[in-house]
């Protein structure tokens, strides 16, 4: 079997950035498991793994456009500390959950001073080449209920 659209694929990887960072690793843990075709990884890691057989092992980088995107300086926002509750209570680089209209989004505190508080609502990665190094552990057919679902469920039936 081969990595195709809407089979469930099992990886190891670990992620690093171009300074050779480690940012990201499933070493010492589960693999990741997704179901592919499906959005549930960035595009250019799903292409990489398109047609591969478990076993495989690759290196790949993907540039920002088929990953997290480049980054939007129109998504980069500074406002009164005062708009924020618990603003003492804020470190660059934590994130906080921000309620629009379009839903819940993730910022990241990326300044402080005494009067205001920059905010960045890109991906921490965004911007960013990724260098993955990648080994295909498993590759098995989704259930119907993970294919209704789109994504995959636990080996008990729930959710991950």
């Amino acid at each position: 079997m081969t990595v195709a659209p809407d089979a469930v694929v099992l990886i190891h990887y670990t992620l690093k950035n171009d300074a050779g960072e480690v940012l990201d690793s499933s070493e010492g843990a589960e693999p990741l498991t997704y179901l592919h075709g499906r959005g549930n990884l960035i595009p250019g890691l799903e292409r990489e793994l398109e047609g591969k057989q478990a076993g495989v092992r690759l290196q790949v980088a993907i540039e920002p456009e088929d990953g997290y995107g480049e980054h939007d300086e129109q998504l980069v926002q500074r406002i009164p500390r005062t708009a924020i509750d618990n603003a003492t209570d804020l470190q660059e680089g934590m994130q906080v959950q921000a309620q629009t209209d379009e839903g819940t989004h993730m910022l990241t505190v990326t300044q402080l001073d005494e009067e205001s508080i920059t905010l960045d609502g890109n991906h921490p990665l965004a911007g960013q080449t990724l260098h993955f190094e990648v080994e295909i552990a498993e590759i098995r057919q989704a259930t119907a209920e993970e294919l209704a679902h789109g994504h995959v469920h636990g080996p008990d039936g729930h959710h991950h």
